[in-house]
């Protein structure tokens, strides 16, 4: 069961806070994506790894919900914590992961800026103005990702 940090309902955690979108990370095709680029939009940062059995879970879901917003202004991005590429590529084409994957692996500034990462999935739901409004530890259901992500669209 995931633990939510927040009231259910709410469109933000009263502790909100600014995300540090100030990161550049490298996709499966070795090309930049900086997150900042991704500010006005609603993000849906999900931290991962091929072996985790939640996010083999959570993941479907995330493919769903990706498909069903991204005209509305959502996007998902998978942060694969600790997994060469040569991983990533087949799992992602497993898993039909239609949402831009990232490079993690080595990125413990990145890490340490979203900490604390207590294992994985852990996700973050970021408002258009960059604020963290949820936090998810665990696997979090599709329709609990969906309630907060159409609050913030």
């Amino acid at each position: 069961m995931p633990r939510l940090d927040a009231a259910d309902g709410e469109a933000c955690d009263p502790p909100a806070r600014a995300a540090n979108l100030r990161f550049t990370l490298k996709n499966m095709d070795g090309k930049d994506v900086t997150l900042s680029a991704h500010k006005g939009k609603v993000i849906l940062l999900n931290f991962w790894a091929t072996w985790c059995a939640p996010c083999k879970i959570e993941i479907p879901g995330l493919v769903e919900l990706f498909n069903k917003y991204e005209r509305e202004g959502l996007v998902v991005l998978g942060v694969s914590v600790d997994d060469p590429v040569s991983k990533l590529r087949p799992f992602a084409e497993q898993f039909k992961m239609n949402y831009p994957i990232l490079v993690g692996n080595g990125r413990e500034d990145l890490l340490t800026s979203f900490a604390p990462l207590h294992g994985v999935p852990r996700s973050f739901l970021i408002a258009r103005d960059g604020t963290i409004c949820k936090r998810h530890t665990g696997i979090a259901p599709k329709e609990v990702f969906e309630r907060e992500i159409k609050s913030l669209l």
